[in-house]
């Protein structure tokens, strides 16, 4: 799981039109955040208006053009509850809850809140959220980043510690870390790193951040793409050295999707339930990736969807397209 939509203090580079649908499948948590690689379109906030979790249970969230939020399947957490929420701007689903942010700045979770992932009350001048499996991460105007988590881990240390994170623009949380691209277009990260996920030091000149189950993906000004992290099960997920001409991407649990400048959508990683079927898509504008789904918004507002939850995503109608 990350939004445009606050007008008033929008820091944070923005691609056009790049989407940030989320789903978590069992073990995952994906959030996409964005760079600038060209002007805002009519679609720039799309990217924070709907997101999908199956963490423990399928369900999904988003924003209809009213600022008013919906929400259907599974709500076993009170992960659904936000038909009360008024004056939403971005709405991010975690594994079991679900975060939403106001035009005002502040932010509202609802859902499961064992590691504290939902003490967000207190939050103000946000201006971008996302939400993981047990953490949600806030980005505010001046730049810095607040998380909402456990204190400590086992090893008695703060996983998620971003408390000396500066001229931060974009943020992106994976099922246990977080990414945050800086103003100079270098990356930092904070959380598990098992697999090499945050080992994105000596990335530079990157505009676009995305953030998987075991994985990282960066966009550079040139429109190549680099990642870093897990490639478990030779899925190839991190196989995108060769891409060329990216606008937009999006990391998945075990794939990786990017859309190119002509409209088309490229594709990396595991195939087993129809995610990578994309290859006749065309006028693409914006992208996701999570769990077992390929998300493509088309220019004339329409929906396509590859993979797990396909059906479901082409049936909801009034979201938010600004």
């Amino acid at each position: 799981m990350t939004g445009e939509k606050r007008k008033a203090k929008k820091i944070y580079f923005i691609l056009p039109a790049v989407i940030i649908i989320i789903i978590t499948a069992v073990g995952c948590t994906t959030r996409v955040n964005y760079g600038t690689k060209s002007n805002e379109n009519k679609y720039s906030g799309f990217q924070d208006n709907i997101d999908i979790a199956t963490y423990w249970g399928p369900y999904a969230v988003y924003l209809k053009s009213d600022g008013t939020v919906a929400a259907i399947g599974d709500n076993e957490y009170g992960q659904c509850d936000v038909s009360n929420w008024k004056d939403i701007v971005a709405v991010s689903a975690g594994g079991r809850h679900t975060v939403g942010l106001k035009s005002d700045g502040t932010v509202v979770a609802v859902g499961n809140n064992d590691s504290g992932q939902c003490d967000v009350s207190d939050w103000e001048d946000i201006v971008a959220i996302s939400a993981g499996d047990g953490h949600t991460a806030g980005l505010k105007s001046d730049g810095t980043v607040v998380c909402a988590c456990k204190n400590v881990n086992d090893n008695n240390n703060n996983p998620y510690d971003v408390s000396d994170w500066k001229n931060i623009v974009a943020i992106s949380s994976g099922r246990y870390h977080i990414v945050g691209l800086k103003s100079n277009g270098t990356v930092i990260a904070a959380g598990d790193n098992d697999y090499g996920e945050c080992d994105v030091v000596d990335w530079e000149d990157i505009v676009a951040i995305s953030a998987g189950w075991s994985h990282t993906v960066g966009l550079k000004s040139d429109g190549t793409v680099v990642a870093a992290g897990d490639d478990r099960f030779s899925s190839g997920k991190c196989d995108v050295s060769d891409w060329e001409d990216i606008v937009a991407i999006s990391a998945g649990s075990a794939h990786t999707v990017g859309l190119k400048s002509d409209g088309t959508v490229v594709t990396a990683g595991d195939n087993n339930d129809g995610q990578r079927y994309v290859s006749d898509w065309e006028d693409i504008v914006a992208i996701y990736a999570g769990g077992d789904t390929t998300v493509g918004l088309k220019s004339d507002g329409t929906i396509e969807a590859a993979g797990g939850f396909k059906n479901e995503l082409r049936e909801l109608k009034d979201i938010s397209l600004k």
